[in-house]
């Protein structure tokens, strides 16, 4: 595989929660972590829209001469990649869509609002991002993850800024590309935790039947943290798929 892989990060991390993973697969591909504006010390922006997240991609790409890439993103990152897939078809190589959906909330918003609610009201009233950071990842993990998985969720939200959090938070509930899943021409892998509530494997089985030539690969008692609850298996599930490219 000739072509980078970009790798977006979850909401509540920058693209350290790849680390593991990049440890295991730096020898051998060209990888480029991407953070959203606010995370990984970039400055909070007014593009931290899916539409202007995107662009920026790809204005990245053209100053670094890339004319395509492998796009590998996590939650609002596999949402990020879905975007850049449909704004910029020309640029993708392949696409690696890990523990996401392909559109967030209800037809009515009502459950957008209730979200967004649920998560900021805490902020508002005081919590700050360490405090939240306590809670963060143990409603998000599986049955058996790795030892280092939690601890290490919760130190990189913790170190998230607010501001940027609530702008990720705010920018995830606009999210909908569901029509576009069958205009997916690339080869394409989901990665889907067998126990994940925030992209159920059933969503995820059925974005693989939308998207045309599609595989998914399962990671059993895995939940919405994969890259860092299993990051063995979740590279070589990467590295299989690289390898598979032309």
């Amino acid at each position: 595989m000739s072509a980078p892989l970009f790798l977006f990060s979850g909401v509540g991390s920058d693209c350290r929660m790849f680390t593991p993973v990049i440890d295991r697969l730096k020898d051998d591909f060209a990888i480029v972590p991407w953070d959203m504006p606010g995370y990984g010390g970039k400055p909070l922006d007014d593009g931290f829209t899916f539409a202007g997240m995107a662009d920026a991609v790809v204005e990245d790409m053209n100053r670094a001469g890339i004319a395509r890439a492998v796009f590998l993103g996590h939650s609002i990152g596999g949402m990020l990649a879905q975007e850049i897939a449909a704004r910029h078809p020309g640029r993708v190589a392949a696409l690696i869509l890990s523990g996401t959906t392909p559109v967030f909330g209800s037809p009515d918003g009502e459950f957008q609002k209730q979200f967004l609610a649920a998560r900021l009201a805490p902020l508002d009233q005081g919590v700050t991002m360490p405090e939240l950071a306590q809670s963060f990842a143990k409603d998000l993990l599986g049955s058996n993850p790795d030892p280092e998985a939690g601890p290490t969720a919760t130190t990189l939200m913790s170190e998230l800024p607010e501001q940027s959090y609530r702008a990720g938070l705010t920018c995830l509930v606009t999210f909908n590309r569901r029509e576009e899943l069958a205009r997916i021409a690339v080869p394409t892998l989901l990665i889907a935790g067998e126990q994940d509530t925030n992209a159920p494997l059933k969503t995820m089985q059925r974005m693989a039947e939308k998207i045309r030539g599609a595989r998914i690969e399962t990671l059993p008692e895995t939940g919405h943290l994969a890259p860092l609850e299993c990051p063995g298996r979740f590279a070589e599930a990467v590295r299989r798929f690289l390898n598979d490219l032309p």
